[in-house]
């Protein structure tokens, strides 16, 4: 019988996203999250997270929580206004800009594969993963930091993002699957880590302030085959007045959370 090595088929969903998303200039900007971050802060801004609800009996005023890959702190923030102090792990300028300061909480601007932290009680990361080719070193060293517990979440099902779908309507191809919760559970499985398993939907609404802002979002995905007519004109399309804002209903995401006590604890 054929033994699947999830690891590596990771790490090739992982490759041939990459591949393809650079193939005609995009994502290529570094500075990607940086600009985003406005619209993705806008976007997650009051969305009701029911991954703090599978978090929060495990953290109590005495707890110390990592939160890796912190984006704009929607996790970071109110997990600081019950913890005793949180460590938000954030590469992107732009997002770190959109945390607030508050006194226990400390903000460190670094990839986590490079971060330098203390331990914690508990170490969480919210839809981080996707992008990350070398899994294993990456949930290892949540594991060495957390003393209690981790908690990944990931998407089971394909992005939620405006220019996903337009990406596959228009672009010369559609872009090949990102990992999934799923992948996720069978590389922990390889790994010899059973973790508690929760599922959550939730909606995915992307808000943007103007028709520019919306295609400054969605262009990187295309890189040098975005077409500025025809692009901007089905993305138009695409979106509905609200109010002052213009948005992009994506319906429910459902995304898995996988939860363990570390194995090196």
């Amino acid at each position: 019988m054929h033994q699947v090595d999830w690891v590596a088929r990771w790490g090739g969903l992982v490759a041939d996203r990459e591949e393809a998303a650079h193939k005609d200039g995009g994502h290529s900007d570094p500075r990607y999250w940086d600009r985003r971050a406005p619209t993705f802060a806008r976007s997650t801004t009051g969305r009701t997270e029911q991954f703090l609800e599978v978090v929060r009996p495990f953290v109590s005023a005495r707890t110390t929580v990592i939160d890796v890959g912190a984006g704009a702190g929607r996790h970071a923030v109110p997990l600081a206004e019950r913890a005793e102090w949180v460590t938000a792990v954030e590469p992107s300028e732009g997002m770190r800009a959109h945390i607030p300061a508050l006194p226990n909480l400390t903000v460190i601007a670094s990839a986590w594969e490079d971060a330098e932290v203390a331990p914690a009680d508990v170490v969480i990361c919210s839809h981080v993963l996707y992008g990350v080719a070398d899994v294993v070193p990456f949930v290892e060293k949540m594991e060495r930091a957390a003393r209690a517990r981790v908690f990944i979440m990931l998407r089971e099902g394909p992005v939620p993002h405006p220019a996903n779908v337009l990406r596959d309507k228009i672009g010369s191809a559609p872009l090949p699957p990102i990992p999934r919760f799923s992948d996720l559970f069978m590389v922990l499985i390889q790994l010899g880590i059973t973790p508690d398993v929760r599922f959550i939907s939730y909606p995915v609404v992307n808000r943007y302030a103007s028709l520019d802002e919306a295609i400054a979002d969605c262009k990187p995905l295309f890189g040098d085959g975005w077409d500025e007519v025809d692009g901007a004109r089905r993305l138009a399309e695409m979106l509905v007045r609200d109010g002052d804002e213009l948005v992009y209903d994506s319906g429910l995401s459902v995304s898995g959370i996988a939860h363990w006590q570390p194995r090196l604890s």
